[in-house]
This record gives C-alpha cells, structure tokens and sequence, in this order.
C-alpha cells in the first residue's frame, strides 16, 4: 500500500473531483489509518478494524468518484457493487458473499499484472526467439510426421553441416535486428498459441451457478493437455500475442494466488452503492428478501467473517467498506441497527451549486469541455471557451436541475451533448476552422429547448 499523507490524498482527489471537502478528508483519514495499522505490531494491529464510511447524498456530486479514484490512487484491489443487485440467501439473484470473489478476482489481476511486469524483460526475449524460429523454419517444422524420425536422422553427421548452422545462425542475427528495429512488423507469420476458449460447465443449485464455481478448465486443467492453435498475425502483433503468454509462463500463479488474498483481507475496498435502496421504511406480509434479508446477509460480512472462494478462505474482518445513497425517500435510521454501528464515519455531500458547475467544467484534468475538445480536435476543428460561455453552460445544467430531477453533476453530460450535437456532426466538413464556445453560440444551439422549457430533452 503505497504512503501518501492524508493533504497528499486530499490533493491527489482535488484534480478529478470539485468540493465535497468532509467526505474527501474522512476517505483519506481512513487510508492512513490503514497505512499506520501495517506499522504497529502484530498482537495490536489485529486488535484495529477498519473505520467504514456511510456517504450520503444526492446522485452525481461525487460518491462513486471519490471511492473509485482512491483505489486507483493506492493500487488497492478495489470493486463496485449496486445493493439492489442483492437477495437474500436462498434466493434467486446474486448472494452478497459474491462481492468477495469479484474483489478476490480484481486482486488477482492486479497482482497478475504486476508479476508480468517483472519477467517482461525474459518473456521479451522468448517471444523474439519464438518469432525467429517461425520465421526460419516455418510451420511444418512444428510437426513430426513420424514420431521416430528423429531415430533416422541421428547418424552422428553433423560436422557436414557446420556451414549450414553458421549460415542460419547469421541470417537468425540480421532477422533478429530487423525485427528489434519494427522493419517486419507487417510481415504476417503464422504462430502457434494456446487455446483459452474453454467450454464452461455449470452447476445450478438454489445458490445460484456462480456459488459453484466450477468450470471444465479448472476440473480438467491438470489432466487434459492444453489446445493448441495456429493464427495468421502480422509480426508486430505476434509480438504482443506471444509476450503475453511466455510472460504468464513464467509467474508462479500460486504465488499470484497467495499475495491477492493478502491484499484482498488487508488493503482491499468494497464500495456498496444505493445502500438506502435496501433500507426498509416498514414491515410486510411477506419475507423482505432484497432489503432487510440483504442487510442481515452484508452484516456478518462487514463486521467479519470468511468467505468461501474457488482460490481458499478469505477474512474480510480488515476490507474497508464504503456505502453510499441519496436517502431522499428512506432515512439512515431505517437501517436495521447493527449495520448502522458497522458504518461510524458518517459524511453528508452537499448538493452542486451553480459555482460547483463551473468549477468543474474547468479545473479537473478529465473536464468534459477537455474531453469535447479533445475529440474535435481529431477532425482538425480548435474549440475555445470563453468565461461567459462556461457560465452559461453551468447556469443551463443548474437550472434544469432545478426544474426537474437533480442528478447532479450527470446533468453536464446531457447539457454537453446536446450542445455539440449539431457541430460534432457538421466536424468533418469544417477542419481547419475555430468554434468559439461563447454565451451566444451557446443561446443559438439550444434556443428551441430553452424557450420551450423542454427540459424531457435533458433528462437521462
């Protein structure tokens, strides 16, 4: 887990997200704690859980983001779940033990990635040599006619070929520098590659076929041999291709295994979205399975448990639990009370304001009038915004939100869109020329909405 002072995470969060100061100072506060836990010995640090984060606010001011650029940020093993996904155990739907194997599996990947990067240098080297091998002895060298040819071939001559291997040995060396240097990158050879399409088997009982976790690859991958396939790729994607499977020969998937468990049970982040859509307002005649059998089921797993998964146990006593929800319709408190105490850190976003708007239009390094820019900019059309034009833009969303249901900074989305849609279009017919984004052009592109207060058109 990498050492980043709470200012450095507040900062870092600063450049992708606007305002929403509290949550951003409870979200960093939580990671140093983490970061001070590995620290202490071991007789305390187990004795020290996670502090988990309940963010409450409308839509689209930032709770996903926040959740999402902080696992990013420390390279912790980080998965997204919707609550409403979820039923109760026994059940048709997803079961909520299933959120551990989702971040199970992104810790593996990650770990995966990084164990590659490591041998990437060697697994270079073997693709290269793969590659030169094709290149000289072609396909049918790969295969043996008659499995004992090799006994007729053995006379012990092979000081008559000397001039042979000293003539293949150095056309091998002028290959291999065309090749370092990208000159046959277009040339198409036909290599050999390893089949990964492996025909699933399901298992179905009342806890559904991902509780079973059982496929063919894993019942038959020690006892049947690995297909095999033959492809026509150009050499430059042959490259590729070929270092990314000498590159997962080379790693110990045990060792992958072992340290994405260790860093799913200690550095690993569950973010639970619409959490108060399973916050039951009141009793009814029949078994609540998607709201309070959900929250009954996610308590045991919050507070710490192990789960069952196809790779062995995982403990989520130190997973760091982040939920969110609007809590416009449902209250906290109509959380059942255990799963209340599980989530201390309480921190309430506040509604975007017009100011909000404009600041994000302008100051994060993803702003959408970068990205509309961006992209125009591939048809050679230059956009320049203007302050009075930027103004505009977030009055308009502002206002809409206002109007009709305020979805937050989604809202610039739609705004956007609508008024690029006209000059996106007309793009490829105009490179060459500059558009400026002013407060006039922005009147004249949406004016038949803006009169008619149309707001249907915005929407999502």
């Amino acid at each position: 887990m990498k050492n980043y002072t709470p200012k450095e995470i507040v900062d870092a969060l600063d450049k992708y997200i606007v305002g929403q100061d509290l949550a951003k100072r409870s979200v960093a506060v939580a990671l140093r704690n983490r970061y001070r836990r590995n620290l202490l010995p071991d007789e305390i640090k187990d004795e020290i859980t996670p502090k988990n984060i309940l963010m409450i606010g409308p839509t689209g001011v930032g709770k996903t983001e926040i959740a999402r650029r902080i696992a990013k940020l420390i390279e912790a093993p980080f998965v997204k779940v919707e609550a409403t996904k979820f039923t109760e155990v026994g059940y048709v739907g997803r079961d909520v033990e299933s959120m551990i194997r989702d971040l199970l599996e992104s810790a593996i990947r990650m770990v995966k990635q990084e164990k590659m990067q490591n041998v990437m240098l060697r697994a270079k080297e073997l693709a290269e040599e793969r590659i030169l091998d094709y290149l000289i002895n072609g396909r049918k060298s790969k295969r043996q006619k008659n499995p004992f040819e090799f006994l007729f071939n053995a006379q012990g001559d092979e000081d008559t070929h000397d001039d042979d291997g000293q003539e293949i040995k150095m056309q091998k060396e002028q290959l291999r520098e065309k090749i370092r240097s990208g000159e046959l990158n277009d040339r198409i050879i036909e290599i050999e590659i390893t089949d990964s399409s492996s025909p699933i088997l399901e298992m179905y009982s009342n806890l559904g076929a991902e509780e079973m976790n059982i496929n063919l690859q894993d019942m038959f991958a020690d006892i049947l041999p690995k297909k095999k396939k033959y492809k026509k790729v150009p050499i430059g994607e042959a490259k590729k291709i070929l270092e990314s499977e000498e590159a997962q020969n080379l790693i110990d998937m045990d060792e992958v295994i072992d340290e994405a468990i260790r860093r799913t049970e200690q550095d690993g982040i569950i973010f639970i979205d619409e959490i108060d859509k399973i916050a039951g307002s009141g009793y009814t005649n029949g078994p609540d399975v998607s709201r309070e059998g959900v929250q009954r089921d996610i308590l045991p797993i919050v507070e710490g448990s192990t789960v069952m998964t196809k790779y062995g146990p995982v403990k989520t006593d130190y997973i760091l639990f982040i939920a969110a929800g609007a809590f416009n319709v449902s209250k906290v408190s109509d959380l059942i009370p255990e799963l209340q105490g599980r989530f201390p850190v309480r921190v309430e976003l506040k509604p975007l304001t017009k100011e909000d708007f404009i600041r994000i239009l302008k100051e994060p390094k993803n702003a959408l009038t970068k990205q509309y820019a961006a992209l125009l900019s591939t048809e050679g059309v230059e956009i320049e915004y203007t302050d009075d034009g930027i103004d505009r833009i977030a009055e308009i969303a502002y206002i809409i939100n206002q109007q009709s249901e305020d979805i937050g900074a989604r809202r610039l989305h739609t705004v956007m869109e609508k008024l690029f849609e006209k000059l996106s279009f007309e793009a490829p017919d105009i490179t060459g020329s500059k558009v400026i984004i002013d407060k006039n052009y922005i009147d004249e592109q949406l004016k038949d909405n803006l009169n008619r207060f149309d707001v249907n058109k915005y929407i999502l």
